[in-house]
């Protein structure tokens, strides 16, 4: 049995609703997820109400894009209070942010000769966050490119032609955030942060400090040899384990929840957040 702490809906840039999602994992035997939007929680409550209906133990969650001084990283949220007020407004800064890139974005593709709006953007994504991959599908739409890597590529990512950077906290504002809403704060997929692992060791000291609760350990492409010295890492700053397929759906083709062939999560994992969790909630009573 496996469980999936690092899942993404059409909320954010994932191709399937909350719901289609708990139900996909229901099928996959899961036994329990957590939905983790990019800087949104808005998918949460219909992800929480199709666990209920379908018996599935679902955490809330998100997933904060932030910089380290030069180092780009993504901080996973669980247990967050949804009503938070400073949590709400720093999610709503959050997605102001992306609607400013995303006009900005879409005027320089316009400029570049190709002619398409950002209500065609809008509407591809429907609910929740809108990014570059509903930009990347309205190129697809036009004929301009095949798929949405050739989009990132041509168009999107850092460097290429359309590109827009935007604002992003720094690490210790968002471990902050996470933290005063009654939440636990992970950074998410540290392969992607520094294949090597050679300046890890000093990124988690720095983190730590400021409160960072753990490490996501299991991942689809960190192998067991890059888990072994993750886990010697966790072990030395005491940081929580966790562990997801970071599933997009049809956006990121041949992807998967959770366990099969793909990455295995243990279930213990789940057991530790929520005892984490537990033990947050009481010492805030007793404050």
């Amino acid at each position: 049995m496996s469980i999936d702490l690092h899942i993404h809906s059409v909320y954010s840039d994932g191709s399937q609703t909350p719901t289609e999602l708990v139900r996909l994992a229901v099928r996959k035997r899961l036994t329990a997820i957590s939905l983790t939007d990019h800087d949104t929680m808005d998918g949460t409550p219909e992800a929480l109400q199709a666990g209920v209906e379908v018996g599935l133990e679902v955490l809330p969650g998100l997933e904060i894009s932030a910089v380290h001084g030069q180092t780009y990283l993504h901080i996973l949220g669980y247990g967050m209070e949804m009503d938070d007020p400073g949590l709400v407004a720093g999610l709503a800064r959050l997605q102001a942010a992306r609607d400013e890139r995303n006009a900005k974005i879409v005027q320089k593709i316009v400029e570049l000769g190709f002619p398409i709006t950002l209500e065609e953007v809008q509407t591809i994504s429907r609910i929740g966050q809108t990014g570059r991959p509903h930009i990347a599908k309205v190129l697809m739409a036009h004929g301009v490119v095949k798929n949405i890597p050739a989009a990132f590529e041509k168009f999107l990512k850092k460097g290429a032609s359309a590109y827009v950077s935007r604002f992003v906290y720094n690490a210790v504002e968002a471990i902050g955030m996470i933290k005063r809403a009654g939440g636990i704060a992970v950074l998410a997929h540290p392969i992607q942060i520094d294949p090597t692992l050679e300046r890890l060791p000093g990124l988690l000291a720095e983190l730590a400090v400021f409160g960072l609760d753990g490490i996501e350990l299991y991942y689809p492409t960190q192998s067991s040899r890059v888990r072994k010295k993750i886990k010697m890492l966790t072990d030395k700053y005491q940081l929580l384990s966790t562990g997801g397929s970071d599933y997009h759906g049809d956006v990121r083709p041949g992807s998967n929840l959770a366990g099969g062939k793909n990455v295995h999560v243990p279930s213990h994992v789940f057991e530790t957040i929520r005892q984490r969790l537990t033990k947050l909630k009481t010492t805030a009573k007793e404050e």
